[in-house]
């Protein structure tokens, strides 16, 4: 592969301009995160741990193998909304790692109005066992909620995406042999009492687990563990998941990671400070991309998409990204690597930075209408894992 050659000049005055820019949103962003991570009030967050609870973020810390990291979906779902007390929607999801195993983890922030569902907290919930359908990661549920916040039930429960849907997703995701775990930590009433019913496997915690826990435990059957506490609990969650016997899908094939040989930090001053200046994409690429190279496809063609094949910690990744706006060649082009990576299983990833197809009588004679419809296609019909980043403006 081609070494991507840095044309930046990262001594120059509109470099630091694009950096001090950006740094300030980035300060921006880790604030509310920051805000986002600490949960409920201290005094619901105190209360919590008096009944000898662990707070959720301390359960997936002890449930994912050590030393691993947690990937963290929409964190600062719900910002600002709500009378902005529910943070995060009071729900974590995510990807961890047990026992080597890749998971989706679902859990109820407790110290949040009781981990209740806001509309927001069943999208969010929707969302994570959707990520694990398509990619066919089990999923376990840490449960500690009391069911839907009701003064919202008329948002909560209804439609067809709303609460009721989760248990549905349960039922086709065992069904497709994508395994179900649930461990009751704490409240679990109303439609929440389904989650664990509907699990494969399901373990309470001993006066914390809200459904009854002796009864189901030795009586109906509905739970299979009877934990003594949260660290017993996530002590067998992870001993379940050693006896899966569950295998992966799509395995690629993977190479030696290699670091770009640009900084990552680099890329505070390459994405320009106002999004009407346009910026050489190949740029970030190269500083993304194992050892900064890339097999550039149709260079010389439809030159304001970049399309080439790169790796990416070591994967095997197709990339596609903006460097202005999409004409017909573009399009065309942008279709035809779609599909040659999905003929390979080749994961793609879209850097967006682009103000939409081109229009005027012109790229109405030439057909841009059907080249970007053909690109849309592509893209909808594509069954490999897709990852979009947005670098800049995204309209059209």
């Amino acid at each position: 592969m081609s070494v991507i050659k840095t044309k930046l000049n990262t001594h120059s005055k509109e470099f630091a301009e694009n950096a001090a820019y950006m740094q300030i949103f980035v300060d921006n962003f880790k604030e509310k995160l920051e805000t986002a991570l600490v949960g409920g009030s201290s005094q619901a967050r105190d209360k919590h741990l008096a009944r000898g609870k662990l707070l959720v973020r301390e359960r997936i810390a002890k449930l994912i193998d050590p030393h691993s990291r947690f990937m963290e979906f929409s964190a600062l779902a719900a910002y600002g909304m709500y009378d902005n007390d529910v943070h995060s929607a009071a729900i974590i999801t995510g990807i961890g790692i047990v026992h080597g195993q890749e998971v989706i983890i679902v859990a109820n922030d407790a110290t949040i109005k009781g981990g209740t569902y806001y509309p927001l907290t069943a999208k969010k919930h929707l969302r994570a066992q959707e990520i694990a359908e398509q990619n066919r990661l089990p999923c376990i549920y840490l449960v500690d909620s009391g069911g839907a916040f009701l003064p919202l039930q008329d948002d909560v429960f209804p439609d067809r995406d709303h609460f009721g849907r989760v248990f549905f997703n349960q039922a086709r995701l065992s069904a497709q042999g994508i395994p179900q775990i649930a461990v009751v930590m704490g409240s679990c009433t109303a439609g929440g009492a389904y989650v664990p019913a509907m699990s494969d496997e399901a373990v309470i915690v001993k006066n914390q687990g809200t459904i009854f826990c002796d009864v189901h435990s030795r009586i109906s059957g509905v739970t299979d563990y009877l934990a003594d506490n949260d660290e017993h609990a996530l002590s067998l969650t992870r001993e379940i998941i050693s006896n899966l016997n569950f295998k992966k899908l799509g395995q690629l094939q993977q190479r030696e990671v290699i670091e770009p040989l640009y900084p990552i930090s680099e890329l505070y001053g390459v994405i320009h400070h106002d999004p009407r200046k346009q910026y050489d994409v190949r740029e970030v690429i190269a500083r993304l991309v194992d050892g900064s190279e890339l097999q550039e496809f149709k260079k010389l063609f439809g030159v304001s998409l970049v399309c080439g094949f790169a790796h990416l910690h070591g994967y095997p990744i197709g990339i596609i990204a903006n460097n202005g706006i999409l004409f017909s060649d573009a399009a065309l082009k942008g279709t035809h690597f779609i599909e040659l990576c999905n003929q390979r299983g080749i994961p793609l990833l879209f850097l967006q930075n682009i103000a939409g197809f081109m229009v005027g009588k012109k790229y109405e004679h030439e057909g841009i209408a059907k080249h970007g419809a053909k690109m849309v296609a592509a893209v909808a019909c594509a069954e490999v894992p897709k990852f979009t980043v947005i670098i800049g403006g995204s309209f059209g």
